[in-house]
C-alpha cells in the first residue's frame, strides 16, 4: 500500500515537472523542472530496487548533465526577450499530443501482451547486471546512440561556431 502511494506521487511528480519543462517560458524554469524529472525518475528506480540506477541518475543525471545545462544558460545569458514569440504553443501541444497517441496505444497494447517477470529480480539494476545487459544484448543500439550523441555534438560545435563568427 505505502509503495503503490510512494509510486504514485513520483510517477505523477515525474510526469507534471515533464510537462512543466515544457510550458515554462524562462529556460531556468525547464532546467529546474528537469532536475525535478530526473529527481523523481531516480526515486521510481530506488522503489523498484535498482541501486545502481538510482545513483546513476543521481549522480550523472541530475547531478552533472543538469549542471552543465545550468552553466550553458547562464553563459549564453537568454533573456526573455531574445527568445521566439510563440502565439501558438498550446495548440502544438494539443497537436502533437494527438500526432503521439495512436503510438502510445499501440505501445500500451504492446506492453500489456509481453508476460513480465516479477519486479525484484535478483541482482535488478547492479553493476553487473547492467552492464552484462547493455553489453551483451543491446551493445548495437548503445552504439548507435554514441555515434549519434557524437553527431548532435558536432552539429552544435559547427551551429555555434556560426554565431560566433557571425557576432
Amino acid at each position: 500500500m505505502l509503495s503503490t502511494l510512494i509510486f504514485s506521487v513520483l510517477a505523477l511528480s515525474a510526469l507534471g515537472s515533464s510537462m512543466a519543462m515544457i510550458y515554462f517560458k524562462q529556460p531556468i524554469n525547464s532546467a529546474l523542472s528537469f532536475i525535478v524529472t530526473l529527481l523523481s525518475i531516480a526515486g521510481l528506480f530506488a522503489l523498484l530496487g535498482g541501486s545502481f540506477l538510482f545513483l546513476v541518475q543521481i549522480i550523472i543525471y541530475a547531478g552533472a548533465v543538469v549542471t552543465l545545462i545550468l552553466f550553458i544558460l547562464m553563459f549564453l545569458n537568454i533573456k526573455e526577450e531574445h527568445l521566439p514569440q510563440e502565439p501558438y504553443k498550446l495548440r502544438w501541444i494539443v497537436f502533437m499530443s494527438l500526432l503521439i497517441s495512436p503510438f502510445t496505444a499501440i505501445l500500451i497494447g504492446t506492453i500489456h501482451s509481453i508476460p513480465f517477470a516479477p519486479l525484484h529480480l535478483q541482482n535488478f539494476g547492479s553493476i553487473k547486471a547492467v552492464g552484462m545487459e547493455l553489453f551483451t544484448q543491446w551493445i548495437l543500439p548503445f552504439e548507435m546512440i554514441s555515434i549519434l550523441l557524437l553527431i548532435a555534438l558536432i552539429g552544435v560545435v559547427i551551429l555555434a561556431k556560426k554565431e560566433v563568427t557571425r557576432d
